[in-house]
């Protein structure tokens, strides 16, 4: 619990977790009646005092928000904006920072996921590896993630060739089996799990068969 701030149970801003800390800060300041002063309609300062104290509402406000930026950032984070006068400010400054931090992440991650292959990783180790590469690169750019289909075709490009016409042989059965049901549709749903099993289960017939011999 010690990296938890208390504003909202939010995780501090690190190198790696941007979109998750900018999605959960929107919805902490929008609760709080503050985004408009960071990234809304109200993130120029009102030019004089009127009657109902708008100036002095305005820097409450902003006072709040830029607190709640800085309190749920790392302390190495904070130095990209520990000398902006307003919360808009500190907010673009992240989003530009990150942006072209998440494009050079974005490049290394699809780089590892096209050459990525079994190697000595066990069958489980391998399946989470690429997963974890997918669930990431998805996140970075949102608006193309990797689809289960294009996920289990690079997996079984990268198998190990024992394991490759096992994979196949199953995926030929499974189709035949759901088209004669007249419910291809459903083959696509969990799939990627179900080949899975079958893989672990082959791989602990033949480390079994190996121990008997």
């Amino acid at each position: 619990m010690g990296d938890l701030q208390v504003i909202g149970g939010i995780k501090k801003l690190n190198h790696t977790n941007y979109n998750t800390w900018s999605t959960c800060m929107m919805s902490y300041m929008q609760g709080q009646d503050l985004w408009e002063v960071v990234n809304g309609s109200e993130t120029l300062q009102p030019e004089a005092e009127d009657t109902n104290g708008t100036l002095r509402k305005w820097k409450i406000k902003v006072g709040k928000a830029l607190f709640a930026l800085k309190t749920t950032i790392d302390d190495d984070m904070l130095e990209h904006i520990r000398d902006v006068k307003t919360p808009k400010e500190a907010w673009d400054t992240f989003a530009k920072l990150f942006s072209k931090k998440n494009d050079t992440r974005l490049q290394l991650l699809e780089s590892e996921l096209l050459s990525i292959t079994q190697r000595n990783m066990t069958v489980a180790q391998y399946f989470h590896k690429v997963k974890s590469l997918c669930h990431e690169i998805s996140e970075l750019d949102p608006q193309a993630p990797i689809q289960e289909t294009r996920m289990k075709r690079i997996v079984i490009h990268g198998l190990r060739s024992e394991y490759k016409g096992f994979i196949t042989a199953s995926e030929e059965e499974a189709l035949y089996v759901h088209k004669g049901r007249g419910n291809f549709k459903q083959h696509g749903n969990g799939g990627f799990r179900r080949h899975n099993d079958k893989i672990k289960s082959h791989q602990g017939a033949g480390s079994s068969r190996a121990m008997g011999g």
